[in-house]
Parts: C-alpha cells; structure tokens; sequence
C-alpha cells in the first residue's frame, strides 16, 4: 500500500496489542470485537467493564448547571483550579500525599491519556517499561508508540489470588529499564497488591533510580484489603506519578476526566506531552468532579457502590463455578477471571467467541491482556474475564444462561477446543 511502512509507529501498536495479523490487516480491539458481537447475537455484555446505571444524581446536575452557568469554553491547560485543589485534598484525606495544587496535579482526559502522556515523556527507543502481566491493553500499546520495550512481570494465580512473583519481579529489570508501570487495584486480576508486593517494588525501584508510574483508577472499589498508593511507601513520592479518575469511583467512565499527580518536574514532563495530544477537555464536567470529590455524601455513595459490587462480586463468583468454571475471587476492580479449562476448553479466545452464540453471555479472553508466548500468556490461555458491574438482574440471568449452558451433554456445548 503507498506510503504505508511496516515500522511506522501505529504498525508497532497494532503488533504489541496483538491487532497485526499475518497478513498485515489489522483488527478491532477485542472490546469492540466483543461488543459487536453481543449487540448481534443479544448476548449479555459482562466483556466490557462500564456500569449500566450513572452515578449520583447531584453529580450530574452539577455537570448540567456547568453546561448551563457557561462552563463550556477551553479551561485552564492543567485543569481548573477548583478540580487541581480537590484532587490535592482527595489524596491529603485519604492517603496522607500533600501534592501541591499549582504544580503536582495535573487534570487529564481520563487516566489513559495520563498514562500515555507520561510513558511518551518519559520514556523512548533504547528503554524498558516494566508492567505487570496480564496487563490493560493501553499500556502495550503507548509502549510501543513510544518506541520502547515492554517487560512483563507475571501475577500468578493461587488460593490467595493472583500474587506478585517478587523473584520474576527483580529478575526482570535490566539496566535499561527506566519506568516500572504499576496497576493497583490491578485490571484485570483484580489484584490489590499486599504492602510486602509494594514494597519489593520500591525497593527496586529506589536500589535501580527508576520511576513508578502507577494506575490507581479503581482505587476506592475494594472489597477487603484497603489500597495502599505506592507513593506512601518510604522514598516513593518523590519518583512516583499517581493516576487516577472520577470515571470508576463515580460510575461516570463517558465523562473522562483524570488527574496525575506527583513531584513537580515529573508532572511538568507530563503536562509538557499533554498539552499537544487533547490540551484540554471536559470543561462542564470539571467542577462537577471537583464538587463530588469534596462532597461528604458522594464519599457515602462511593462507600456504598463498593458494598454493592462486592455482593455482585460474589453472585458472580458463585454462578461460574456452579457453571464449572475455576474462579479467582478478586479483592477490587469490576472484574473477575474464570478458567474454562475444566469445562474442557482449552482456548478461551475460541471459547469467548462463541459463548455469545453458546450461552448467550459474553466475556473477554485473557489473552487480550498478555504477551504471546509469554509465561502468563501459556498459563492463562483458556481464561476468561467477566465484569459484575451490571444491574443484579442482569447478572442472575448471565449466571443462569452459563450455568444452563454448562449442564448440556458435552457433545452438545459446540466448540471444544482440545
């Protein structure tokens, strides 16, 4: 094709997030692929993690009275100073971090633009990324737009979740690697890393020089262990970029708006990329998200959808294995991993496409958030991931479909892959 050169830079994205097919087509994401395919066969949609209720109601009529008062023109570069000083308030309240509203906060169009603008500030050819694994599929992604290598790390699956592999973890940093990407509440293990995790990762980090840039999005939404930012651990705020957003904790994941915070010279790295890719965005729902963050009763809110979500948690969790699947019960996130391997199913991309058409539910393969042929890519091949973030209703007839579908004759539950 003319002007097209297998090394530009969207030809690297494509191969790191698997989309580059032999042929050199590209192919959706798994979430569109996976979306598509419920909206044809009018599966439940447990593939895609948004809620299908919003968030609270005095949120939004914040956001409309903005929209209304005139809040409609290009805010300030780094954010409205209101939304800068309840950021700074929110991490002061809860986690003890004193970032400095006029240079350590820094507002984003959602935590993805955060972390690719700090990965392309921080990072380029020649340097490793070290992420978890699996790991959300944005992250591979800027990697390789920056030019980088991406380095994985594996969370090993157990009868106390998926757990940090400490000696793969100080065995994969190499002299050039240069930022450790770290994701707490993890998607899409639903990890939240032990305080002996983080703090292997710190000291790495500090024996090494490196930068922890560290996605904290579901921070709030943990169902036992509390979340513990890695910027409290000694000697990590001052290399430690915190990202997080109200799209998660609010239940308003259309809205994007996100924030990073950390040392000044490292959010003025990030606000320096920032800046050329949206600039700025989301001016009415700026002050909306600035109120909910000070607001006492959106705190309550927060508090009870996390209640909520671990009672579908584990109404979840109980009907896949009543379906036969082995389960990880997660400790935060939207999401839980299943593994169809006892169900005879050794492929689970084989098997989430066609239990849509099978069951009637759709989930995501795990292998959408590997390395091929890395350790967890081999491990987790015949997983799948399924979020709880939906009405109850919705769930107990997901969970009744897959168990229905589970107790046909063998013969008849179509596409084994052995």
């Amino acid at each position: 094709m003319a002007g097209v050169s297998s090394t530009q830079p969207w030809r690297r994205v494509a191969a790191a997030t698997g989309l580059l097919g032999a042929d050199g087509a590209v192919r959706p994401t798994i979430f569109a692929e996976m979306s598509a395919l419920a909206t044809r066969t009018g599966a439940l949609n447990l593939g895609q993690g948004f809620p299908d209720t919003d968030g609270p109601e005095q949120v939004a009529r914040a956001a409309a009275r903005a929209i209304l008062d005139g809040h409609n023109q290009y805010p300030p570069g780094a954010g409205i100073p209101a939304l800068l000083s309840a950021v700074a308030a929110h991490q002061s309240r809860h986690y003890g971090l004193h970032p400095d509203p006029a240079g350590e906060v820094l507002v984003t169009t959602g935590a993805t633009e955060a972390i690719a603008a700090a990965v392309l500030a921080l990072v380029g050819p020649g340097d490793e990324v070290l992420t978890l694994e699996p790991f959300y599929d944005s992250y591979a992604a800027v990697i390789a737009l920056a030019g980088a290598t991406h380095t994985t790390v594996p969370l090993v699956p157990g009868p106390d979740g998926f757990r940090l592999d400490t000696a793969a973890l100080a065995a994969a940093v190499t002299p050039r690697t240069r930022l450790v990407l770290l994701n707490t509440p993890h998607n899409p293990t639903g990890t939240v890393l032990t305080t002996h995790e983080l703090a292997a990762v710190a000291d790495l980090a500090r024996r090494h020089d490196l930068i922890v840039l560290t996605d904290e999005v579901y921070e709030h939404l943990t169902y036992g262990p509390a979340h513990v930012p890695i910027a409290t651990r000694p000697g990590m705020a001052e290399r430690t970029l915190t990202v997080s957003s109200a799209g998660k904790s609010l239940s308003f994941t259309g809205w994007k708006i996100g924030w990073v915070t950390g040392p000044a010279h490292l959010v003025t790295a990030v606000r320096t990329v920032k800046q050329f890719l949206t600039y700025v965005s989301g001016a009415p729902f700026q002050p909306a998200v600035a109120a909910a963050l000070a607001d006492p009763q959106v705190d309550t809110w927060v508090r009870g959808l996390a209640d909520s979500l671990r009672v579908r948690r584990d109404l979840l969790c109980d009907g896949l294995r009543r379906a036969g699947f082995d389960v990880v019960v997660p400790d935060g996130t939207y999401f839980v991993l299943a593994d169809a391997a006892p169900l005879g199913f050794d492929d689970g991309a084989a098997l989430g496409r066609r239990l849509p058409e099978l069951a009637g539910v759709v989930g995501v393969p795990v292998r959408a958030f590997t390395r091929a042929g890395s350790s967890a890519d081999t491990a987790l091949a015949s997983w799948l991931r399924f979020t709880f973030v939906k009405r109850t209703q919705v769930l107990t007839q997901a969970v009744d479909q897959l168990v229905a579908w589970s107790r046909r004759p063998a013969t008849t539950r179509e596409g084994q892959s052995r």
